[in-house]
């Protein structure tokens, strides 16, 4: 599993998603499993040239400590996991000045999520403000949905893994993206 969380003003990341759908012609919702190679270049390249960062927190579940009774964690637990290491990793850069964690409310049931946006507040208190966004809504929210759908290819080896791995490479180098890999569970 893999989460992504992006830096950006709302501005910019609408200026992106407006730029990509007017080169593409895309319709409907932005999601890294639905596009092409070229075109996911090209949206990283303008979340790039933007000025955008990323972390990326990457978990690969049967490598995680097995619940007792030899169950491994559930798909909730990891993803609350991710999200607060991703969250984690920004929180020191930020200076302080962190406004807005947007959460995509569209993978969990409404009333999970509020609790997982309620740990999330608590872990930024006075340095932001944490919120749920139904992701066909949110700029951001579907950028970060292609950067983590890239990372995940990579990590699953996929038949598009190689070319991926070139296209995001150079943001590797510059840490525009940097990936924490989640070792065990809170």
């Amino acid at each position: 599993m893999t989460f992504s969380a992006v830096m950006l003003t709302p501005k910019a990341a609408a200026e992106i998603h407006a730029r990509f759908r007017d080169v593409t012609g895309l319709r409907g919702e932005l999601k890294g499993s639905r596009i092409s190679i070229v075109e996911r270049a090209y949206l990283l390249e303008l979340f790039d040239r933007a000025g955008g960062r990323a972390w990326i927190a990457v978990a690969a579940r049967d490598k995680l400590a097995q619940n007792p009774g030899g169950t491994l964690p559930s798909d909730l637990a990891l993803y609350a996991a991710l999200l607060n290491l991703a969250i984690a990793r920004w929180l020191p850069e930020t200076g302080g000045v962190c406004t807005d964690v947007v959460i995509d409310d569209g993978r969990y049931d409404p009333t999970i999520l509020a609790h997982v946006r309620e740990d999330i507040q608590a872990g930024l208190g006075q340095w932001g403000r944490a919120s749920l966004a139904d992701s066909q809504r949110s700029d951001g929210v579907q950028i970060a949905d292609v950067i983590a759908n890239s990372l995940f290819n990579i990590a699953v080896g996929s038949p598009r893994a190689h070319r991926i791995q070139r296209i995001i490479d150079p943001m590797l180098e510059s840490k525009a993206i940097r990936v924490a890999k989640l070792t065990q569970l809170p």
